[in-house]
């Protein structure tokens, strides 16, 4: 059932601003217009997509001049009749619009709910829904990029032409199955694996892209980490751009982690600033030293600073080349110590700034071995990854199946359990489709 009742709700942000936009969306959305625009023309004579310019009036008050339009059915945003308001962008004249639009019948909207309607009217699938968030959200190029791309409906494609090849192959196996008379011959086995060995790489190429779909969404959890005044906070504010933590010859100033987030080269970075590894009987340091070692646990990448004019503590260890974790010798303006001469390390100054544009490069190329790319602009979320991996466990359960030349029964089912957990991305029918796929390829029931 789709809803009958029209909503409305202020589409902008909070705040006080040029213009704010009122939206209503239903079955009653021009009538409501109807009842508190005065302007040359009613909403109900307006040309769909045309803007007019008028007042909201309520009581026989006029709230605020404002340009109106109205969006009919099927083409809108949400499937329904669409009216936008747009008026001054002050908190309370915004307000009072909208009360006039609820007073004159509508219902506040809820979280989502516009593009719920739009999905409920198959105006997007469920990809396309996700993708709206995250286009808002995205705080670089490259995440932004992803997101437009899937609201486009790329990732939906991918997904349908999975559903589609597993649709074919279930029409097939089903039609042999249960219409034995007609003569209809399954696939040769070798011919079906194939097929289905194609459909379960498809999946296995898009579970591939959940690490880069969460970095694109969350961004990389960078920890700087080392002793105290090693240089970390420098090294945080000089990443940054800005003075963002304190800075100071007295060991043990920073004692919570600090966290903000950059954009390199179009992936986002959450940089973490964390208290100084140290022994102490400070109460307060000893809670910023445990909340270093949660951080730590949970990085996908560290920066491991330490002073090169300093010689190495008692038991230290490089990090392996290739370990997540990246050893920077700071103050390399200061003479070196000779502990540190055979490091392969990058040396780098916080103060003169030396040596952090390779430290940048070289963030980067770590990334790019957990492929993070910008071609990869396709990146599952979590939903898309728990839905794929069913499908793809199905999927090699009837692999396993037919390798073994069992009854295409045993086939089916776990095909269907496939089907059902890629149809679950996009949120679209699967049984239906399976019937009208059948009755298309068979001549059944001549």
């Amino acid at each position: 059932m789709l809803p009958a009742d029209t909503i409305a709700a202020i589409s902008t942000a909070a705040g006080e601003g040029a213009i704010a936009l009122v939206r209503l969306s239903g079955p009653e959305a021009v009538t409501i217009a109807n009842a508190v625009f005065r302007g040359k023309e009613r909403p109900r004579e307006f040309l769909s997509h045309v803007q007019h310019f008028g007042a909201i009036v309520a009581g026989g008050h006029l709230l605020d001049q404002v340009m109106i339009s109205v969006h009919l059915a099927p083409r809108s945003f949400t499937g329904e009749d669409i009216v936008e308001i747009s008026c001054h962008g002050g908190l309370l004249v915004t307000a009072k619009v909208l009360e006039a639009c609820l007073r004159a019948g509508a219902r506040a909207a809820y979280a989502g709910e516009f593009t719920e309607r739009a999905f409920l009217n198959g105006k997007i699938d469920l990809t396309q829904a996700e993708a709206v968030i995250d286009v808002i959200r995205a705080r670089t190029d490259l995440a932004l990029r992803s997101a437009t791309e899937q609201l486009q409906g790329r990732l939906g494609l991918a997904i349908t032409a999975i559903r589609d090849e597993l649709v074919e192959l279930l029409a097939h196996l089903e039609a042999a199955i249960d219409f034995p008379e007609e003569g209809i011959a399954p696939d040769a086995g070798e011919r079906l694996r194939a097929r289905l060995d194609t459909a379960r790489q498809s999946i296995s190429n898009l579970i591939a892209t959940a690490e880069h779909g969460r970095i694109l969404r969350e961004g990389v959890r960078v920890v700087i980490y080392g002793a105290t005044n090693a240089g970390k906070s420098s090294l945080l504010n000089r990443l940054l751009g800005y003075e963002r933590a304190i800075v100071s010859p007295i060991p043990g100033t920073t004692r919570d982690t600090i966290e903000e987030v950059i954009d390199m080269r179009g992936v986002p970075l959450r940089l973490l600033d964390t208290a100084g590894i140290c022994d102490s009987d400070d109460e307060l340091e000893r809670a910023g030293i445990a909340r270093t070692e949660q951080s730590l646990e949970a990085a996908d990448l560290v920066l491991q600073i330490v002073d090169r004019s300093e010689p190495k503590s008692v038991g230290f260890t490089e990090p392996r080349v290739d370990a997540s974790t990246i050893l920077l010798l700071n103050k390399s303006d200061l003479p070196e110590h000779p502990d540190w001469l055979d490091s392969n390390a990058l040396r780098i100054s916080c103060i003169s700034q030396n040596g952090l544009e390779h430290l940048e490069q070289a963030i980067l190329d770590r990334l790019g071995e957990t492929h993070i790319r910008a071609e990869n602009s396709v990146a599952i979320n979590t939903r898309h990854r728990d839905c794929l991996r069913r499908a793809l466990e199905s999927a090699d359960h009837a692999a396993e199946t037919l390798a073994r030349d069992y009854s295409a029964e045993y086939a089916v089912v776990d095909l269907r359990a496939a089907l059902a957990a890629v149809t679950e991305v996009i949120g679209s029918a699967g049984d239906d489709a399976i019937l009208d796929s059948l009755f298309a390829q068979f001549c059944i029931g001549k």
